[in-house]
């Protein structure tokens, strides 16, 4: 087994019976309630991914532009800089990355902030309250490329 470090993948058998091995992600888990972004992590960090944390958009992009993470993880509505700036200014900076917009507000207006969030660059989006299920299915989708045989 490999050990991570910034920008590289850790591999893990992925179960008793497959052969196919995944290689895990870095994820920035980007969100202003502590207590949700520490289930994400505890889950995210559970299935051998490597997370780290902001509690706004401005961190987000300070720790991005450091740790060049795999996978975004952004709340629309935080201080300082909202999820829908993040993912404008993170995708131009780094078209690569790959991001999750969740939310828990309700549209206003008949405007559907996750909708938006797609429309700006977001490749999959949850509505909270979301199952952690949900999470690990859309994380493994948008990581799916990261299979090694």
């Amino acid at each position: 087994m490999l050990r991570p470090s910034a920008g590289q993948f850790r591999l893990i058998e992925c179960d008793q019976t497959n052969s196919a091995y995944f290689a895990m992600a870095t994820i920035l888990i980007a969100d202003d309630e502590v207590s949700l972004r520490d289930i994400m992590r505890r889950i995210l960090e559970l299935d051998g991914h490597r997370t780290f944390e902001a509690a706004d958009g401005e961190e987000a992009i300070r720790k991005i532009r450091t740790e060049r993470p795999d996978l975004l993880l952004v709340d629309l509505f935080m201080p300082r800089k909202e999820g829908l700036e993040t993912i404008q200014q993170m995708r131009k900076d780094f078209p690569e990355m790959k991001v999750i917009a969740i939310s828990g507000g309700n549209p206003r207006h008949g405007m559907s902030f996750l909708a938006l969030a797609k429309q700006f660059g977001a490749h999959r989006s949850l509505a909270k309250p979301f199952a952690m299920q949900e999470l690990r299915d859309a994380v493994a989708e948008l990581l799916a490329d990261k299979v090694i045989d």
